[in-house]
């Protein structure tokens, strides 16, 4: 006879957990005695949303279910960012939700909540598990869920007293393996196509990627001289420095890249689900019926067709088939020069455009990217000032970014953490905006406790700058509600136990961040940037002028 924390424990040990994420709450305290018998650590954090972030990011980097517990009723909905994140990042991840006793159900008792009603929207899947022995059946199908087809967040409440209850019950086994076998005429068929384009060009992003998939793409890209995009914030599918690599299509993109999505005869989408950032909202491919022919390679078959029809389909993972298209060798490539000059575009996108003041994040994302290792994994959340890093980072190699498609802010210093935990060994850096930053600051706490010796880089501007961006193009000179009031990033640093300092000078970023570096705590390096700057391509002024 065991209790419900225990069953549960037990289960997340024999399917390979290495960590949770969590606020403690009364009502999982039964999962939390399980956790500690079963020696499976467990990282407190000081905000559900930044728990939830941490667990989305494990499963970004693992490609295994991340794990996240919060309490019932408010700590529920404060992990809904987390949840929503995984699902438009197609992430695999488990939110485990501390419920109320089963006998208060449906008298709005404290802190009661419909989680099926609740996260069902976002959630590949929602329940409540009601019966103390049925928890190896639903803990099982979480996993399968999460890890199936689309990848994506399972939401499982668990009843206090259900929790705390015995049973005597045997324990599933982890989801089976599935073989990701591809289909040779699937694969001839894609030959076939590309074989009758002139002007192709391959759209990657999506879930089930790995280091072999990604000298799988660089192989396939290499051999047929193809151009490959790469979708919002998937920068690390190919080798940014791979002649084959044309730039990605996100937020601020390159409006050549823009310009040749457009262009193109004939569209391979790789994993991607072609979403309105990489198509610039839709318009550079026509919803519906596009102007490029499409083949679209997705892991869920439902999802080729629901925005726009392909000319070909095929249900699978981009890992399998790029294994499969790495050994296909094309009869002729006629169109060499058109992938030559997507490269030449992608090269004289990255010159910088000088920014106003005595510190320039193109300039500090320049020196980090030709200063950090190439497996150091780089984080962001949202804002203008991830646009820099878009545009002039270079990511070498998989599993070194971390950033959600979702566009939540916040994200970044909770991702770092989790990164760190996860690869202590390799350097992690944070960038972050004041107004993101702030979002989830307090996790400094969590990552001192924890150890995670992450760098983060403030660019504090004074503002939320993306929303004064679009407040200056439809509202010229009203500002209403994007200035903020910033705290001194790096005393709190300190005050946190931490490593802090300011920059205000460009030149003495480089030893800073050395600094930081070599201080092997967590450390803030508050970048203090002109106010007049806005973006990659504007400064407040120059809006102002037009």
């Amino acid at each position: 006879m065991r209790h419900g924390g225990h069953i549960l424990a037990d289960h997340l040990a024999a399917y390979g957990v290495e960590r949770v994420f969590s606020v403690p709450g009364e009502s999982f305290l039964a999962a939390l005695d399980g956790l500690l018998t079963a020696g499976i650590p467990n990282v407190v954090c000081r905000h559900e949303g930044a728990a939830a972030m941490m667990a989305e990011a494990t499963g970004k980097l693992t490609g295994r279910p991340g794990i996240a517990f919060v309490t019932r009723g408010p700590g529920a909905t404060n992990a809904a960012a987390g949840v929503h994140i995984a699902r438009q990042d197609s992430t695999p991840m488990i939110l485990f939700v501390g419920q109320i006793d089963r006998s208060h159900v449906d008298r709005e008792a404290f802190q009661e909540m419909d989680y099926a009603a609740v996260f069902g929207p976002i959630a590949k899947w929602a329940a409540e598990v009601r019966q103390t022995d049925r928890l190896p059946e639903y803990i099982a199908r979480a996993f399968h869920v999460a890890i199936s087809g689309r990848p994506g967040p399972v939401v499982l409440a668990l009843p206090e007293d259900m929790l705390s209850d015995h049973a005597e019950v045997a324990d599933i086994p982890p989801p089976a393996p599935r073989p990701a076998g591809i289909d040779p005429t699937a694969t001839m068929a894609i030959t076939t196509e590309l074989g009758r384009a002139k002007r192709p060009l391959v759209v990657v992003g999506g879930p089930h990627w790995s280091a072999q998939a990604a000298t799988d793409l660089a192989r396939f890209a290499e051999n047929w001289s193809l151009p490959v995009a790469v979708s919002f914030r998937r920068q690390d599918r190919l080798d940014n420095d791979h002649p084959s690599y044309a730039g990605d299509l996100g937020v601020g993109m390159n409006p050549k890249l823009a310009q040749r999505l457009k262009d193109a005869d004939l569209i391979l989408a790789l994993g991607t689900r072609m979403g309105d950032i990489a198509t610039a909202g839709y318009t550079l491919v026509t919803p519906g019926q596009p102007q490029q022919r499409l083949i679209h390679i997705h892991p869920d078959p439902d999802l080729p067709g629901t925005v726009y029809r392909p000319d070909l389909a095929v249900t699978a993972r981009a890992d399998a088939m790029l294994a499969a298209l790495a050994t296909t060798t094309p009869p002729a490539t006629p169109w060499s020069d058109w992938t030559t000059q997507a490269r030449t575009d992608y090269i004289a996108w990255q010159v910088p455009k000088p920014t106003p003041g005595a510190v320039r994040m193109e300039d500090t994302i320049a020196w980090l990217s030709a200063h950090l290792p190439h497996d150091a994994i780089v984080t962001n959340g949202a804002g203008n000032y991830a646009a820099f890093l878009h545009r002039y980072y270079r990511f070498r190699r998989h599993g070194t970014q971390l950033a959600p498609t979702s566009g939540s802010m916040g994200y970044g210093f909770p991702a770092a953490i989790a990164a760190k935990l996860h690869h202590p060994g390799r350097t992690v850096v944070c960038l972050a905006g004041d107004g993101c930053f702030q979002m989830t600051l307090n996790e400094m706490s969590t990552a001192i406790q924890a150890n995670a010796a992450v760098i983060v880089v403030v660019c504090n501007n004074g503002r939320y700058g993306t929303i004064r961006m679009h407040q200056e193009r439809s509202y010229p000179g009203r500002v209403s509600g994007t200035d903020l009031v910033n705290p001194d990033f790096a005393a709190l640093a300190r005050a946190y136990g931490g490593h802090g300092e300011a920059v205000t000078r460009q030149d003495d970023f480089a030893a800073a961040f050395q600094r930081a570096k070599a201080s092997g705590t967590l450390s803030v390096i508050e970048m203090k940037l002109d106010p007049d700057m806005l973006s990659t391509g504007q400064s407040l002024s120059d809006l102002r002028v037009r």
